[in-house]
């Protein structure tokens, strides 16, 4: 105030002062504690989309995959009805023509001896990929639950400093241990 003015101090202005000098040590703590809980659901929530990119990416390829070994086999049974209109032409032909069809046939054989393993190989990459994108997904379900329980710790830390109830500080501790081992498990890949 000014120099000719006389400055009543309110009742409530001491204890602004107060708390202004030495702060809310709980609500400071949760504060804290809210902080920390944020980080470690920012990292989850990375995970969370990393694994989640990763089963999309195992899935495509499974994809790829299952098309390449069905061009295969639409070829194999393509050589397949070839070499049967070969073994036709050859049962109902005699002499030149009989050995040119026999000549057809086995071509034909070995064509489809090349093709099956080609084709059996991109099923097996199919599936391995397929596992793959599954085993991502469950790894991505556990960072989601982890990060979905932090930000449930994190509300009920917010409810905490407004209510400055400490067992809903404690509740907000489980939930952040819970999820903190939900995350370990997906580290874990289980």
């Amino acid at each position: 105030m000014s120099e000719d003015h006389f400055h009543v101090h309110g009742p409530h202005e001491h204890e602004v002062e107060h708390q202004a000098q030495h702060g809310d040590p709980f609500a400071g703590r949760i504060a804290v504690m809210t902080a920390i809980f944020a980080t470690i659901g920012a990292l989850f929530g990375y995970m969370a989309g990393d694994t989640q990119n990763d089963a999309l990416l195992f899935k495509n390829e499974a994809a790829i995959r299952r098309t390449e070994a069905s061009d295969q086999w639409n070829f194999y049974q393509a050589k397949s009805a070839k070499q049967n209109l070969a073994e036709l032409g050859a049962t109902l032909s005699s002499g030149e023509q009989q050995a040119r069809y026999q000549k057809e046939v086995d071509r034909y054989k070995q064509e489809k001896e090349e093709i099956m393993p080609k084709a059996q190989k991109l099923e097996e990459q199919s599936k391995q990929a397929e596992e793959k994108s599954e085993a991502s997904m469950h790894v991505h379900h556990r960072w989601a639950q982890a990060m979905t329980l932090i930000q449930i710790a994190i509300a009920l830390a917010a409810i905490t400093i407004l209510t400055r109830n400490k067992g809903l500080q404690y509740v907000s501790y489980v939930g952040a241990a819970i999820s903190i081992a939900l995350g370990a498990l997906a580290v874990a890949h289980i």
